[in-house]
């Protein structure tokens, strides 16, 4: 039991559960600035809808890679992601059977509680969870065989409209609703070279191609570079629409960004990238946080 319990946390990468919900839940508080008709229940619903929802776009995504995950050689990223640094499918840990009926679990109960909502909120979160899942599908397969970063820039739209997904439980398609995407879109293309970066051993190991396999690493540090200066601008913009409290918020962030980006730019390493995802997912905790309490406060 316990060693299934580990296999299952590292599928879901357990300890990172929390974020899901708060980031899902800073668009649906927007939400209820902008709409009004605060409440509990619906708040309840959200964070479940996006915990679920999330945990099975992690699960899918494992389940596609199965086969080419047996080629790493570099444990360091999976060390990271995962409590107990281990990957569940090729270490025969989890079935691909069991891991796809998770997924189906997982998907399965964020659309059925989706689904509850009233028309039409509960389109907009099952049509952004159809999308997304079809989305991490192509960005898996398609970086196995392509000569521009088409998956990178197709697959992160699935991340930026995941708190898209959250104003849209309550709201409606509107300014705000946009500037959520446009904020969280450049910040996802950053994180995801970092990312790849770190795992650049791995990822030619399976003949991925993915920013630095592609552009070298000069190119991957000038991508992060780049989107995170398009997410600086973005989030003066989107802050200034929140207020002040977002404003300190997003600056609080965009510091964090910015020592990420620096460590990556003065080391141009895997090493580098290593040290430097911790600052990029704690901006992603300071930008939910800041959403909220510039609703709250």
């Amino acid at each position: 039991m316990r060693e299934t319990l580990a296999a299952l946390a590292d599928l879901t990468r357990a300890h990172f559960f929390f974020v899901w919900p708060l980031l899902f839940c800073s668009g649906l508080a927007l939400a209820f600035a902008n709409y009004g008709g605060f409440s509990w229940e619906l708040v309840g619903r959200a964070a479940l809808i996006g915990l679920f929802g999330f945990e099975a776009g992690l699960v899918l995504n494992d389940y596609v890679d199965r086969e080419h995950d047996r080629r790493d050689i570099d444990g360091s990223l999976t060390r990271y992601w995962r409590p107990f640094g281990a990957r569940p499918i090729p270490e025969g840990r989890v079935s691909p059977r069991a891991a796809f009926a998770l997924f189906l679990v997982l998907a399965g109960s964020a659309a059925a509680i989706a689904a509850t909502l009233p028309a039409p909120h509960n389109l907009y979160v099952l049509g952004i969870m159809g999308y997304s899942y079809l989305v991490e599908y192509f960005y898996q397969t398609k970086k196995r065989r392509q000569t521009l970063p088409l998956a990178q820039v197709v697959g992160r739209t699935d991340f930026a409209l995941f708190p898209v997904a959250g104003y849209l439980v309550h709201g409606s398609p509107d300014a705000a609703a946009l500037l959520i995407f446009l904020f969280f879109y450049p910040w996802a293309l950053a994180h995801l070279a970092a990312n790849d970066i770190a795992d650049v051993a791995n990822d030619r190991a399976r003949g991925m191609a993915t920013i630095p396999v592609l552009y070298g690493m000069r190119g991957a540090v000038l991508w992060v570079l780049g989107f995170a200066a398009v997410h600086a601008a973005m989030a003066l913009v989107f802050g200034l629409t929140l207020g002040t409290v977002a404003l300190a918020g997003f600056l609080v962030g965009l510091i964090l960004l910015g020592a990420a980006t620096g460590l990556i730019l003065r080391g141009k390493s895997p090493a580098a990238a290593m040290r430097a995802l911790p600052l990029i997912h704690a901006t992603l905790i300071v930008y939910a946080a800041a959403i909220i309490a510039a609703v709250v406060l």
